[in-house]
Formats: structure tokens, C-alpha cells, sequence
């Protein structure tokens, strides 16, 4: 699914147009990650919390020479589903 099925998708449940469905989705989408640049957590009770992890600095390796490869430290966004999203699925 992408995000324009998803535009459709809000815009036929809610009976807005592709546009202003459009508009909602974005600004949903921009604030689950702003907030997640800023650090919080968004929880959606029954789908699931969007999430920030740090990764700690590592050492890896170039698959195509085999050479040691440092890997910095860095945050990365994450995903725990629901209950309810689990049993859905």
C-alpha cells in the first residue's frame, strides 16, 4: 500500500476529497515525525508507538573487500505494534 492508496482511502471512509484527505495525511505523517526529531514517543493506543533508538557506534564490514568499516553512533526511528494490531494481523 502507498501513501496515495492511503489518501484514498482516508478520502472514500471520510467522504472528503483526495485533496483535503491528502492534506490530513501529511500532517499526520509531519507530526509523528516531528515529534519523533524532537525525541517523544507518539503512541497510538491499539496500533502501536512510533519510537526513537539509539544505535551505538560499531565497527562493520565492506561486503565487497571485506575491509573494517566504523560505523558512527546515531539514532534511528522505530515501530512497536499494538495488541490490537497484532491480532489484526
Amino acid at each position: 500500500m502507498t501513501r496515495e492508496d492511503i489518501v484514498e482511502r482516508v478520502a472514500d471512509e471520510a467522504e472528503i476529497t483526495k485533496a483535503q484527505a491528502g492534506r490530513a495525511v501529511k500532517a499526520v505523517l509531519d507530526a509523528i515525525t516531528e515529534a519523533l526529531r524532537d525525541g517523544d514517543k507518539v503512541s497510538l493506543v491499539g496500533f502501536g508507538t512510533f519510537l526513537v533508538r539509539e544505535r551505538q557506534a560499531r565497527t562493520g564490514k565492506n561486503p565487497r573487500t571485506g575491509e573494517a568499516v566504523d560505523i558512527p553512533a546515531g539514532r534511528v526511528p522505530a515501530f512497536k505494534p499494538g495488541k490490537a494490531l497484532k491480532d489484526a494481523v
